[in-house]
């Protein structure tokens, strides 16, 4: 689907429309789920522009296009982030956004939609039938449509998530990345594998919508029958055939949290260091405070926090 150039292309061409976000060490805090001498990295692109790392592929997608295909307008299905990282784009391009949800999609989120001036939808259960709505509307307006995860441009996007990573901290032995549909672990994992070979990668998924996980236990791509996490922006029955097969060659493991885990890591980050985390952004972070991950003394540990939001306190 995509290489490691398409992902140096894309930090190239984004440079100036997105942050470059901390990595910061959280070994200190006063509850570490870590064992002795490990210590713990945060990437923080819930600090990036529009809460999350969303905002990545969404505007080289947009850089991507020529100016005149996007001058009608855009349009995406989303559980929120990446609905707003699309919407931000629009706003950059000068051109309307329309976003469809599903009808649990944060508040929050959906204010945030507005704020960048898009015309929203609230259709289904979960991603796949806001997905499918949007996709109907966006063939029949002759609009383009902004896929989350499907999308090379989107995917090298997100990859650059990773390419910052290496350059802050070249020696990291572990990557917790969560997944909602998989385009960020398929783009991270496509520069670790090429510049940090040696490197764990872990996928995080809720209990309530394992589909890359089911994915691989199949050995090929499922369909859940069905969706039931509370976590909208983790929230996807099938991932992409390409997505699929990037992380059965580069992902080490796919682990499997309730979404209660995530609403806890939520308010550890916010409790331990201010960091206002949505449940997908702290899925990393309770993937160490659950236990679930065995982490050898003196292992170097980067857990993406990436989205933002106060979905733990609602």
């Amino acid at each position: 689907m995509i290489t490691l150039d398409d992902v140096r292309t894309a930090a190239d061409r984004i440079k100036g429309y997105v942050r470059r976000t901390p990595l910061m060490d959280a070994s200190l805090a006063q509850r570490s789920p870590l064992p002795d001498g490990a210590s713990l990295l945060l990437k923080l692109e819930s600090l990036q522009v529009t809460g999350s790392f969303k905002a990545r592929g969404a505007i080289n997608q947009l850089l991507s296009l020529p100016p005149d295909a996007v001058a009608r307008g855009i349009v995406t299905a989303s559980g929120g982030n990446h609905g707003i990282a699309v919407a931000r784009a629009a706003y950059v391009a000068g051109v309307p956004s329309t976003v469809f949800l599903p009808e649990n999609a944060a508040l929050a989120k959906q204010e945030k939609l507005k704020s960048w001036g898009a015309t929203i939808h609230l259709i289904g259960r979960y991603w796949d039938e806001a997905h499918e709505a949007a996709m109907a509307f966006a063939e029949g307006s002759g609009l383009p449509y902004f896929h989350p995860f499907a999308s090379p441009a989107i995917v090298a996007g997100q990859g650059t998530v990773a390419l910052e990573i290496l350059e802050q901290a070249p020696d990291i032995d572990l990557f917790l990345i969560a997944i909602g549909g998989g385009g960020l672990i398929a783009g991270m994992s496509t520069v670790l594998r090429a510049l940090h070979p040696n490197a764990r990668i872990i996928g995080i998924e809720p209990v309530g919508s394992p589909t890359l996980y089911a994915s691989l236990e199949q050995g090929s791509v499922v369909k859940l029958d069905a969706v039931t996490t509370t976590v909208p922006t983790m929230a996807c029955a099938r991932t992409d055939p390409g997505i699929f097969d990037i992380v059965r060659k580069n992902v080490d493991d796919v682990i499997l949290l309730e979404d209660a885990a995530m609403f806890d890591a939520a308010r550890w980050l916010w409790f331990e260091f201010g960091l206002a985390a949505d449940a997908s952004g702290a899925a990393a972070a309770a993937a160490l405070l659950s236990g679930q991950i065995s982490v050898a003394p003196g292992t170097r540990i980067c857990a993406l926090v990436c989205g933002a939001g106060l979905d733990a306190f609602a």
